[in-house]
């Protein structure tokens, strides 16, 4: 960029209009006019980027052939008609070719004096753009959905003005500009101005690496280079308008600020106006794709990027110029918003309709469940937003106040929970669904137990707990341990059936038969080693869950092992092999049992203190 000049006013001699002057002086006046003016154009270097006088001097010689050229229209001149259209023809001519030379100079000052767009100001532009965050529900081993997807929402670096062209033009580009209408040649100002800016705005969109994309372009990327577009359309986007589209405002302003609101409006509506189509194009064509859930948090993020400039554009944007953007805006966001509560429904029939069929070993949490439940719990931080989306009219006033405010009782009826208590339920009906899947009884409940538990933490322990509420908590611990005594009374009460008294007391008899009492505590030996062998490989991940159950089984189990032996083992007392019998003390069976529910499947076959 050239340095730029001191602006100097040249002193000449007033400029004397064609009423001060006889007849016989007009036609001189023009030709020494024409002479000067063509004197200039002889010069092959721009009038600017000479001495600064030269630059008054040229335009105070183009403001005198213009007064010229207005007044000779309706001056009465004592000659004929002929030489009069003659004169005055003249006079157009020469004023055409100053607004041509004019033109060429205002164009050389905005390109000569455009400020770079600097790449250090799109402070977004970090390699964490181009990372993936790809929720696919095709794959629900994903433990965990991480966090709010989109950025941090703060507008602080998103909002300041900066010189598109260096603050020392303006000054003569405006004087340029002013001549220009002066003479009449606004519409050729305007197109001038208008071309180059149109140009700059996409070098910017450029620079921010948003690329013209056709629907058609849109729709056949595959969802990893849709992702990385995405979020850098999220981000690009307000910087674009609460950075550059605000100082093309501001420049425009400048320049033709003084000469008429309508002209500043209209030059910058035409200068934006397909850099802002090109990005809301970007959001249709999205808008209109496949409507998958693992798209759902970057669309969220694009329609909460849009709907938090709508204000910003309806400021830039005067609706008598701008009213075709703010209608696509809106369009766009309305469109985003349908996708939205689309791709929301389809979530719920992804839960309903997922397919697996082969049952999960050890009976620990499904990938369903976790993927559905870290899915929903990352949809709460979008509540505001969700819950515009999915208000039902008739539930708009149904809200009442509470103790804290109204803001619990307002969250717990709003459609945002409505929808996550819908999505909860359907996941219970899959789970349930794939509980079926386990050929034991006992492994169904686990796998439910499990689950459900599983389901209750992640509520209990997020901001889901405010949207489906401690009613809902408690309604479902109370159902994962109705599963886990169901999957106790299952496993266990055919193992401890053998320490049962019945039918060991030998009919009308004062002792226990003792083929009874060892075939009691063999079977109740081969019992629980199955049992510990099978559920030493199952696993319960909530750590507490685990302990509870375990202790839970140990004090039914070691309370009937400690009676059964308490009261018979005496009676084997010098049988043969009697530890063929009676393999196991109490202290054996509870530090079995702390083996259960590891994951890791082991064998008994003798005692472990033995």
């Amino acid at each position: 960029m050239a340095e730029c000049p001191k602006i100097a006013v040249a002193q000449d001699e007033p400029v004397i209009t064609p009423e001060e002057r006889s007849k016989s002086d007009i036609e001189q006046r023009l030709g020494f006019l024409e002479d000067k003016i063509l004197s200039w154009d002889s010069d092959q270097s721009m009038i600017w980027d000479r001495d600064p006088e030269e630059a008054s001097k040229y335009l105070k010689a183009v403001h005198e052939v213009q007064l010229l050229t207005e007044n000779l229209g309706g001056l009465h001149l004592d000659i004929e008609d002929r030489e009069h259209d003659v004169l005055l023809s003249r006079a157009y001519s020469i004023l055409q070719m100053a607004m041509a030379r004019l033109e060429e100079e205002f164009i050389h000052l905005l390109i000569q004096y455009q400020q770079p767009v600097e790449p250090d100001r799109m402070s977004f532009r970090s390699s964490e753009e181009d990372s993936v965050d790809d929720y696919s529900f095709s794959s629900f081993d994903e433990e965990q959905v991480e966090g709010r997807i989109h950025g941090d929402s703060s507008r602080g670096s998103e909002e300041f003005v900066i010189d598109l062209v260096h603050s020392c033009a303006i000054f003569d580009l405006k004087r340029i500009a002013e001549m220009m209408f002066l003479a009449n040649y606004d519409k050729e100002c305007c197109q001038a101005y208008i071309s180059l800016r149109k140009d700059a705005l996409d070098e910017c969109l450029s620079v921010l690496r948003m690329e013209k994309l056709s629907i058609e372009d849109v729709l056949k990327m595959d969802w990893t280079t849709l992702n990385c577009k995405i979020k850098r359309w999220n981000r690009m986007i307000k910087v674009f308008i609460r950075v550059y589209l605000v100082s093309e405002r501001r420049l425009s302003d400048l320049i033709f600020g003084d000469l008429s609101q309508s002209v500043r409006d209209s030059c910058f509506v035409e200068t934006s106006k397909s850099s802002i189509l090109q990005l809301l194009n970007f959001g249709e064509a999205v808008a209109i794709g496949s409507m998958q859930p693992e798209k759902l948090f970057r669309i969220l993020d694009m329609y909460e990027s849009l709907a938090d400039l709508i204000m910003d554009i309806e400021a830039l944007f005067p609706e008598e110029y701008g009213a075709c953007i703010l209608l696509d805006c809106h369009e766009v966001l309305l469109r985003l918003g349908e996708y939205l509560k689309g791709t929301l429904n389809e979530l719920k029939n992804a839960i309903r309709t997922n397919t697996s069929n082969i049952p999960l070993v050890g009976g620990g949490i499904h990938p369903l469940t976790k993927y559905v439940m870290n899915y929903i719990r990352v949809l709460v931080d979008y509540n505001e937003i969700l819950n515009t989306l999915l208000e039902d009219q008739d539930r708009k006033n149904q809200c009442s106040p509470s103790e804290d405010g109204g803001r619990s009782s307002c969250l717990n009826s709003s459609p945002m929970s409505d929808y996550l208590k819908d999505a909860t339920s359907i996941l219970e009906s899959s789970l349930e669904t794939k509980s079926m899947l386990y050929k034991e009884d006992s492994l169904q409940y686990f796998f439910k137990m499990n689950n459900v538990c599983y389901m209750v933490c992640k509520v209990r322990d997020s901001e889901l707990r405010i949207f489906l509420g401690d009613d809902w908590i408690r309604e479902h611990k109370r159902k994962f341990r109705q599963h886990a005594m169901s999957y106790e009374r299952a496993s266990w009460n055919h193992v401890l059936s053998f320490l049962k008294d019945e039918g060991i007391w030998n009919p009308g008899s004062s002792t226990p038969s003792k083929t009874t009492l060892k075939e009691r505590f063999q079977n109740f030996n081969l019992a629980f080693e199955e049992v510990y062998r099978v559920q030493t490989a199952w696993i319960i991940p909530d750590v507490q869950l685990r302990e509870d159950l375990r202790i839970s089984i140990s004090l039914k189990v070691l309370q009937a092992y400690r009676t059964f032996m308490g009261r018979y083992s005496s009676y084997l007392d010098g049988v043969r092999q009697r530890d063929k019998y009676i393999k196991y003390y109490p202290d054996d069976l509870e530090s079995c049992l702390l083996d259960l529910f590891e994951g890791s499947p082991k064998v008994l076959h003798y005692p472990r203190r033995r």
